[in-house]
């Protein structure tokens, strides 16, 4: 391979860190660079609303990577410059310090962005967005024993980071829009035991209750709801979604399809320019169909056949996507994709216990698995998953029926 070729990476993101040491790795031996619009090597976001907030990790125990890492590997990394316009027929990436950099295989991995709110009063100072660690940083100081805090957004950002704040003795309330929390991710089974598991924590949630506005004198006293209630806050935390970063690829007339969209080996339109992590949509063949991922998981693997791709060592994308979510002395893990079940099948006591697993069937075709604190069923199940086979939903609820034994006899390999 040319030694002189040049690939940047756009963004410092978990794609980011798996791809530039892996491609070298796998052979690149020209120019690696990676362009950051914030101040800091890649790092784990997962941890910002959990053990960051808790104040149990620091920054560099969340490096995804070291420094020394990237140094060895010889790749270079510019942070805190932005990517303001790709020059696909000069090849050319333009920043927003004026300068412009040559390319020979540009790398998208921009990641998303947080959804705003817009209601009256969301620019009042204690209303927080958390995405990335300067947001993390912000929050801090509005945090510490008795203080009290509501959660715009019932998903499982709003979730952990209840978890967290109450970890460090916080009054919080979650308010979802929804007739329940996690309502567009889970059965409503699992969202109940979610919700039974806060309030047990001491945690205020409230369903069908739409935030209108958020007041206070320069700083954050109440939200305000559509219902006439008003919940008192000395700290307010939105977490309603997120928005794919497409529009500098848009820009550039790369193809969009809710994302970045890319093929089985991450290539777009652009023949010189690949994509890989939450700013991508692709054709899922377990699924067999177009989806855009928000997952550690599909950023790592994506970027993996990314560095294939560029090394000419084509291998298709096709992983399982799986998740995780912790909360208090709960790990949620998920494997798959629940979208279109038509039944789910509970294994364990999921009223009585915190250890229980979840799975989504369409007719007799298993979908996805929910486990928490179930580790071996969460495993077994992306194998079932892969496996394709019609699924007993008798058997899959008989704890006395090892999960293992429903396995075909040939092994399961497809990227479990």
């Amino acid at each position: 391979m040319e030694s002189k070729q040049r690939c940047i990476i756009i963004g410092a993101s978990h794609a980011a860190a798996q791809l530039a040491p892996v491609l070298r790795q796998r052979g690149w031996a020209g120019i690696i660079s990676m362009i950051s619009n914030e101040y800091y090597l890649p790092y784990h976001r997962p941890p910002l609303s959990k053990d960051y907030l808790a104040g149990i990790k620091s920054l560099e125990q969340m490096l995804i990577r070291s420094p020394e890492v990237y140094r060895k590997s010889n790749i270079s990394i510019s942070m805190g410059v932005t990517a303001t316009s790709i020059d696909r027929t000069n090849k050319q990436l333009i920043l927003d310090d004026g300068a412009s950099l040559e390319y020979d295989k540009l790398v998208i991995t921009t990641g998303a962005r947080v959804r705003k709110i817009d209601i009256p009063g969301a620019d009042l100072k204690g209303v927080f967005y958390l995405r990335n660690l300067n947001n993390a940083q912000k929050i801090k100081p509005f945090t510490g024993s008795d203080k009290r805090a509501v959660i715009i957004g019932g998903g499982y950002i709003g979730l952990e980071t209840a978890a967290a704040l109450r970890k460090l003795d916080m009054q919080v309330t979650v308010l979802e829009a929804l007739p329940g929390i996690l309502q567009r991710v889970t059965a409503p089974e699992v969202a109940d035991f979610f919700a039974r598991t806060h309030r047990e924590e001491g945690v205020e949630i409230v369903t069908n209750e739409q935030a209108i506005a958020i007041t206070g004198d320069k700083k954050v006293a109440s939200v305000e709801c559509l219902s006439g209630a008003d919940y008192p806050a000395d700290i307010v935390i939105i977490g309603i979604g997120v928005i794919p970063n497409v529009e500098l690829a848009a820009e550039a007339g790369l193809h969009i399809d809710n994302g970045i969209k890319v093929d089985e080996y991450a290539r777009t339109n652009d023949v010189d320019i690949l994509a890989a992590g939450d700013c991508t949509s692709h054709f899922n063949p377990i699924y067999q169909r177009q989806m855009r991922l928000e997952s550690v998981q599909n950023a790592q693997d994506q970027a993996s056949v990314v560095a294939n791709t560029l090394c000419g060592k084509l291998k298709p994308y096709a992983a399982l996507p799986w998740f995780w979510s912790d909360q208090y002395d709960l790990k949620l893990q998920i494997a798959g994709l629940c979208q279109g079940y038509t039944d789910i099948v509970i294994r364990g006591d999921i009223k009585g216990s915190r250890h229980f697993s979840v799975f989504y069937l369409q007719e007799d075709k298993l979908l996805a698995v929910d486990a928490v604190n179930s580790p071996q069923e969460f495993m077994l199940g992306k194998r079932l998953i892969l496996q394709g086979n019609s699924m007993d939903a008798g058997q899959l609820a008989d704890e006395n029926i090892a999960l293992r034994g429903l396995l075909a006899s040939s092994p399961v390999t497809a990227n479990a």
